[in-house]
């Protein structure tokens, strides 16, 4: 199989691969991860408020996320949305959102429920006497969320955040089925223009592999630093 193995075809796509490929792959990855984290905030924070209405609404959107495929969640937006868009302004034609501009939106909402379990085991850790003290203080619950538990939370999931996050940078190799020239997409578009499917999927996969494999690496240094100081 690697008698014939074309390094060239490789060595030529480097600049659009990491270029427009890797440039969109990064961007979604950070962006959906910003967003991610603050949407899922907001939800385990609605999750644990005292309003059961509140609390039942987010653990919903959590629990419905957490249950459906990443794949369907992306072609439900891009496909059922321009309709709902639609419906909801009166528009003769369906809203035009876009593959890219979906792509964003999808990942954040549906990050944001990963993150949000994340956060709410962060804030459940701090110690409840910490609470109380702020609230014996006169703290209202944001003060208290804002000076005293999620500063400690955030840094206490770290590790898990930034493996999330490795995880998300992984699953951003499925916009390709909206044929957005994500770093996959990239490779593919090649693999299938020379015809060189086996070089191009070998590489994209080493890519793949070695980014991630170095931020675990990295991950795993920072747990054990935040352990120290813990």
């Amino acid at each position: 199989m690697f008698s014939n193995f074309d390094y060239d075809v490789i060595i030529r796509s480097l600049p659009y691969l990491f270029y427009d490929g890797m440039t969109f792959t990064l961007a979604l990855t950070a962006f959906a991860s910003v967003g991610g984290i603050i949407f899922g905030t907001l939800l385990a924070m609605m999750r644990l408020s005292g309003f059961v209405p509140i609390s039942v609404l987010a653990a919903g959107y959590v629990n419905l996320m957490r249950s459906v495929p990443l794949l369907l969640v992306i072609f439900w937006f891009y496909f059922l949305v321009p309709y709902i868009g639609q419906w909801i302004t009166g528009a003769s034609r369906p809203v035009q959102v876009g593959a890219s501009v979906s792509s964003f939106v999808t990942f954040t909402l549906f990050e944001a429920a990963y993150f949000a379990e994340i956060m709410r085991a962060g804030i459940q850790s701090i110690p409840r006497g910490q609470v109380g003290a702020a609230q014996a203080l006169g703290m209202t619950y944001l003060q208290t969320m804002g000076y005293i538990v999620l500063p400690q939370a955030f840094r206490n999931m770290v590790p898990v955040l930034l493996t999330q996050t490795i995880i998300l940078f992984q699953d951003t190799s499925l916009v390709y089925v909206l044929s957005i020239t994500d770093f996959l997409g990239a490779a593919s578009k090649v693999a299938q223009r020379d015809g060189r499917l086996v070089e191009m999927y070998l590489f994209a996969a080493l890519v793949y592999f070695v980014i991630s494999f170095v931020a675990s690496l990295l991950v795993r240094r920072l747990q054990r630093r935040v352990a120290v100081i813990r």
